[in-house]
C-alpha cells in the first residue's frame, strides 16, 4: 500500500469517526441527518463552480451511489435512535470491508496476498468480539437483534456504493465525483424528513445548534472526498480495510464521550481490529 494511501485513510477514518459521534449526540437523528445531507449537498454544489462537473462517464455512477447514500444515512441514523453507538458503529463499518473483499474480487480483479486475507480474517474477528459483547449487555438480558440486523444491512449498502465509488474513481477525477454525488443525496433524503417530521423541527433544530449542523455537513464530505482520493490510486479492498481503523475510534468516542459501555472484550476487539488493519497496511 502507498504510504500517502495510509495516511490519507487514517485521516479520513478519524473524520468520519468525529460526524458519527456528533450526529449520535444530537437530540434527533433524522433531523440532524437531514441538515447534514443538505449542507454538504449546499457545500458540495458551491464546490462544483471551481472543480467543474465529473465526465459524463461518471454520472450514472454517482447518481446510483448517491441514491445508496441516501439509504445508508436514514437507516444509520434510525439505527442510533435506538442502539448502542458504539455497537452499531463497528458493525456497520466493520463488517463492510468483508464484502468488499468479495465485490472487489468479482468485479474489479484485486486478489488480497496472505497477509492481506489474514488481516481481513483479524478484522472480522474483532467486529466478532465486539459484537457478541454488545448481544449481551442491556438491561434485558436478551440479543440486540434488531441493532445487528439493522447494522449489517448498512454494512452491505456500505461494500456496494464503496465498490460504485472505487471503480469510478479509478477512471475519472475524484473530487468533482465525490461532490456530484454529495449533491444527489440531498434530493432524496429531504423529502423524507420533510413528510416525516416537517419544517419547524427543521428551523427548531437549526437555531439550536447551527454550528454542530455545519460541522456534521462538512466532515462528512471531507471525510469521504478524502477517502475516495486514496481509493483513485490504491487497491481498493485493502484501502476500505484500512479506513476501518474508524472502528477502533468509533468504540472509544461511544464509551469515552456517551457514557456508553466498553468492558475489557470490547477493548480486545478494538485491539484485533487495529493488528488487522497494520497487517493489511504491511503485508497487503
Amino acid at each position: 500500500m502507498p504510504l500517502l494511501a495510509i495516511l490519507l485513510l487514517l485521516v479520513s477514518a478519524a473524520l468520519h469517526a468525529l460526524w458519527n459521534l456528533l450526529l449520535k449526540g444530537s437530540d434527533e437523528k433524522y433531523v440532524a441527518m437531514g441538515w447534514q445531507v443538505v449542507i454538504g449537498g449546499i457545500l458540495s454544489l458551491i464546490a462544483l463552480f471551481f472543480t467543474g462537473l465529473p465526465p459524463r462517464s461518471m454520472w450514472l455512477f454517482a447518481l446510483a451511489s448517491g441514491a445508496l447514500e441516501a439509504i445508508y444515512f436514514v437507516l444509520l441514523s434510525y439505527a442510533y435512535s435506538g442502539h448502542d453507538f458504539s455497537l452499531v458503529y463497528p458493525m456497520a463499518r466493520g463488517a463492510a470491508p468483508a464484502l468488499l473483499v468479495l465485490w472487489a474480487a468479482l468485479f474489479l480483479r484485486e486478489k488480497p496476498t496472505l497477509g492481506g486475507f489474514l488481516g481481513i480474517a483479524m478484522i472480522v474477528c474483532g467486529i466478532v468480539v465486539i459484537g457478541a459483547t454488545s448481544l449481551l449487555q442491556n438491561h434485558e438480558g436478551k440479543p440486540h437483534l434488531k441493532g445487528i440486523a439493522i447494522a449489517l444491512t448498512v454494512a452491505f449498502i456500505i461494500s456496494v456504493y464503496t465498490l460504485l465509488d472505487g471503480f469510478a474513481v479509478k477512471h475519472g477525477p475524484a473530487l468533482p465525483y465525490a461532490l456530484s454525488m454529495f449533491v444527489v443525496v440531498p434530493v432524496m433524503t429531504t423529502p423524507f424528513i420533510l413528510r416525516r417530521y416537517g419544517w419547524k423541527p427543521l428551523a427548531g433544530a437549526w437555531v439550536g445548534g447551527r454550528l454542530r449542523l455545519i460541522a456534521l455537513g462538512l466532515l462528512g464530505v471531507v471525510a469521504y472526498a478524502i477517502a475516495l482520493f486514496a481509493y483513485s490510486f490504491a487497491p481498493l479492498n485493502y484501502s476500505e480495510a484500512i479506513r476501518e481503523v474508524s472502528v477502533v475510534i468509533g468504540a472509544f468516542a461511544g464509551w469515552r464521550f456517551l457514557g456508553e459501555k466498553m468492558g475489557g472484550y470490547r477493548v480486545l476487539g478494538a485491539v484485533v481490529i487495529f493488528a488487522g488493519i497494520l497487517l493489511i497496511a504491511i503485508y497487503g
